[in-house]
């Protein structure tokens, strides 16, 4: 039994509902948009973010309707913006699979990235789940926000570390705070719970974002992305950052230069690893996803009860650690 399915045993009849209820939601009378959307569903990810809806709702009652419409509509929009950054990014492959941009182009992609965030709209004013499409249009706004932030510090190749945890905060966190919140808002509205539940995904949504950064400078080819595709972008990433406020002048300014070329040899990027290597940004990195982790789980243990969900949650957050890609 994989990890995920373990995580999944106290809401494997809801998450079997969930996939049906989420299939039905998605799909389309016209046949082009079926056929993409097919190839996505054949494609997708681990569902992390509905997962993470169905447990932290089951952690503080009974997964019902509204639970089903939040988990449809984060998973709805977080689809949506994959295949809209593969867009903006150029991006040939999506977990070891051609992109939808790059199948059927760019702007097929984009219409479909489109006609998702209408459905999950839709679906939120079908059930009058007005909670979740607050919550999940905050975080789609945050996404926007950070993603700009991103590019605008990148273009200077300056990024401190405060503007680095702001931009990570609405880029990657805000989809995982809403999915909890979202969740937990579906079974009751007490305040310290939503709050705590709130607290305990952005400290998990950070952890998740740092181990995504971890990667690029990891020697494998496993991963679902290729080695060295962050410095090939010029991503300002947390390993970077550290080692560049850590290395003297000269060498600073040749890794800027690296950076700041359209396109990087092997050697250039072999040289930027290296660099990290050398100046602890991968040891900094994880001593701060450790922190990350450990803030995750106390907030967890500490406010909520102790039962199957709250043990599955446990065994996600130290999932984001240890997964391989």
């Amino acid at each position: 039994m994989s990890t995920l399915d373990i995580i999944k045993k106290p809401i494997i009849s809801e998450y079997k509902e969930f996939k049906l209820f989420f299939k039905s939601s998605m799909l389309s009378n016209r046949k082009l948009i079926n056929v993409v959307l097919t190839y996505i569903l054949k494609n997708k990810g681990k569902e992390l973010r509905p997962i993470l809806v169905l447990l932290c709702a089951k952690l503080n009652g009974e997964i019902n309707e509204k639970t089903f419409v939040s988990a449809a509509l984060v998973e709805l929009l977080h689809t949506a913006s994959l295949v809209h950054d593969d867009v903006v990014d150029n991006s040939q492959l999506r977990r070891s699979v051609f992109s939808i941009k790059a199948l059927w182009q760019s702007k097929l992609a984009v219409l479909v990235g489109d006609y998702l965030l209408a459905k999950g709209l839709l679906i939120s004013v079908k059930y009058k789940s007005y909670d979740s499409l607050e919550v999940v249009s905050e975080a789609v706004q945050k996404m926007a926000e950070g993603e700009l932030l991103q590019i605008e510090k990148a273009r200077r190749l300056n990024i401190k570390e405060k503007d680095y945890f702001e931009i990570i905060e609405n880029k990657t966190a805000s989809l995982l705070v809403a999915s909890a919140v979202s969740g937990v808002k579906s079974v009751t509205d007490n305040p310290v719970k939503i709050q705590k539940m709130r607290e305990f995904a952005l400290n998990l949504g950070i952890a998740f974002q740092l181990k995504d950064d971890l990667f690029d400078y990891e020697k494998t080819d496993s991963i679902g992305k290729p080695n060295g595709n962050d410095i090939q972008e010029s991503k300002m990433t947390l390993p970077l950052i550290y080692s560049l406020n850590n290395s003297d002048k000269a060498l600073k300014n040749r890794v800027k230069r690296i950076l700041s070329k359209k396109i990087k040899t092997k050697n250039n990027i072999d040289f930027v690893h290296n660099f990290v290597s050398t100046h602890g940004g991968l040891e900094y990195t994880k001593q701060v996803l450790n922190s990350y982790i450990s803030n995750s789980k106390q907030i967890l243990n500490t406010y909520f009860e102790d039962n199957e969900s709250r043990k599955s949650l446990n065994i996600l957050v130290d999932y984001v650690v240890l997964r391989n890609k």
